[in-house]
């Protein structure tokens, strides 16, 4: 769907902190921008169907894509399929066998697609099987996940954010594309074994040999093809249902079945947590698909209405805190945080994956939220704060247009901080409040940009922000703070920092307790009481340089 322009231990979640300067390929490019081949159709819906060899490591199956054009089709479709997976045919409408050639990771249909009305839909038809890549160190460095459970019962899922979708299926895979009326996962599955994916199940059929299941799954509303995802393997589930914003929101929840007992208790937060979302952000995105949390073979992802959870059932991230608060071990970091990407990322989606910091930055300060709602504000800013020491500042938090790149590591924290500043210039709660409830009705399933999203922002809030997000987003230095007392007056600056700069900074020391506006000009105010001990806001994002 072309929608309006308008997310192991810390120390392998430090070290993918840390940037590394690419030199892009023809690959890239083809990926990350929405070129000839792609620019001229839009996806309306996919109908993926997959078998699965276990013993093979292996799948075949089709996917049916649901598409319009627009008048400059050309002369060729660009499908992402990348190897070793294998196109097999390419058959259009009424089952035209359409010429195909490999370029790589990409599939090109060669067909004069300009015959085609433009006022009507039109289906292809792909075939496809292969190996597909096994992951490394899901979900950083994913693909599939081969395993077994505890009982040696196989235990499968995929986890290909970054990766792509066309790491294991044909599509059109861009984030700037969502298929508007969803997808139908059908799964074909060994007998015995439960095959779980996005939104509504629709069907089940066991083969007359008990050999096999097919396990047929149904999303109603567009979705990132790298969150379309399955789970298949010994599972026990139940349901339950949330009375939300929007009425009934079924809720449904599968384990492993030996974990059935723990789950149960584990996941009761669960509600907690979608209450204080909506209240933060406003209704839960996706009523239609429900919402499910799954037990996976890896640590987590914000697969939409079937979060993955691989969280071993600890509080924290693998039981440690990544705030170094200790506030971090008071709640199950997966279930919150990949959770809050059904909001960032799921339905306000970045067009360009360079502009992802709006998923991960915003999804991260949704932890804060749901401290806050459990624990208070001075917990949450106190968590918000102790997650600012993960960040590098090695590169800008927004990547590189166009080539398939997602930025650093620091879109996590450094994105958090934007926002949690934001929040402190305003000094309003409820205006915040509204604010991000404002962007998920704004742009609520749909594509947004950084540029429109800090217009919208700085509309929102009448605050001066365009150098603030110059500062934060794009350049890789925070601002420094320099000062001296010399007289009894303070004098101070700030360095490193874009023209027209400036931050509202609360200034303590002796007897006096003030806020200035620090620009890049040396100021000074009476600091008579004041004595040298000095302390600068911790709410803001800079470091200071007496």
């Amino acid at each position: 769907m072309t929608k309006i322009i308008s997310k192991i231990s810390l120390t392998i979640w430090c070290l993918l902190s840390v940037s590394t300067i690419f030199a892009y390929s023809h690959q890239d490019s083809l990926r990350g921008s929405n070129g000839n081949g792609r620019s001229w159709w839009d996806a309306k819906q996919y109908y993926l169907y997959v078998s699965f060899d276990t013993a093979g490591k292996s799948i075949q199956g089709l996917n049916i894509i649901t598409f319009s054009k627009f008048d400059n089709a050309g002369d060729s479709m660009q499908i992402d399929l990348q190897e070793p997976m294998v196109l097999d045919s390419a058959k259009l409408n009424d089952g035209e066998e359409i010429k195909i050639a490999r370029d790589g990771n990409v599939y090109w249909l060669l067909h004069d697609f300009r015959v085609l009305d433009v006022n009507k839909e039109h289906r292809l038809t792909l075939y496809y099987h292969g190996k597909p890549r096994a992951a490394k160190m899901p979900p950083w460095d994913g693909g599939f996940i081969w395993t077994k459970d505890s009982t040696g019962k196989p235990w499968i899922s995929v986890a290909c954010q970054g990766l792509g979708a066309s790491s294991w299926w044909p599509c059109k895979d861009f984030q700037g594309d969502e298929p508007d009326k969803g997808i139908t996962v059908s799964l074909y599955v060994p007998y015995g074994l439960t095959a779980i994916s996005n939104g509504v199940f629709r069907d089940k059929q066991d083969m007359s040999d008990s050999s096999a299941s097919l396990w047929v799954w149904q999303v109603q509303n567009p979705i990132n093809t790298y969150n379309v995802s399955f789970y298949i393997g010994d599972y026990i589930g139940w349901p339950d249902t949330l009375s939300g914003k929007r009425g009934r929101l079924d809720l449904s929840y599968y384990v492993l079945r030996y974990h059935l007992e723990q789950a149960q208790e584990h996941f009761k937060v669960t509600k907690k947590m979608l209450h204080c979302f909506e209240d933060w952000m406003g209704p839960y995105p996706f009523y239609e698909d429900g919402y499910k949390l799954v037990e996976a073979p890896f640590l987590g992802m914000e697969h939409q209405s079937a979060i993955a959870y691989g969280n071993q059932y600890k509080m924290g991230y693998r039981g440690d805190d990544r705030s170094g608060t200790g506030i971090g071990k008071l709640f199950d970091f997966i279930i919150v945080h990949e959770s809050g990407h059904e909001w960032f990322g799921n339905s306000v989606t970045a067009y360009d994956i360079a502009d992802n910091w709006i998923h991960e930055g915003l999804t991260t300060y949704t932890e804060a939220l749901f401290v806050e709602c459990q624990e208070g504000r001075e917990k949450a800013f106190e968590y918000t704060r102790g997650q600012w020491k993960n960040i590098t500042n090695h590169r800008p938090v927004i990547g590189d247009y166009g080539v398939n790149d997602a930025g650093p590591g620091d879109k996590y924290d450094k994105g958090s901080a934007v926002i949690h500043m934001i929040r402190v210039m305003m000094d309003n709660d409820a205006a915040f409040k509204k604010l991000l409830r404002d962007i998920n009705i704004k742009y609520y399933h749909k594509f947004v940009n950084t540029i429109d999203l800090e217009n919208f922002i700085i509309k929102q809030t009448e605050l001066p922000l365009k150098p603030f997000f110059e500062q934060y987003l794009r350049k890789a230095d925070i601002p420094e703070l320099e000062w001296y007392v010399k007289k009894k007056r303070l004098y101070y600056r700030f360095n490193n920092v874009v023209d027209g700069f400036s931050l509202p900074i609360r200034i303590k020391g002796g007897k006096r307790n003030v806020v200035v506006q620090v620009d890049s000009q040396w100021d000074d105010i009476d600091w008579k009481k004041g004595g040298f001990n000095v302390t600068f806001s911790e709410d803001f994002l800079i470091k200071s340089k007496p």
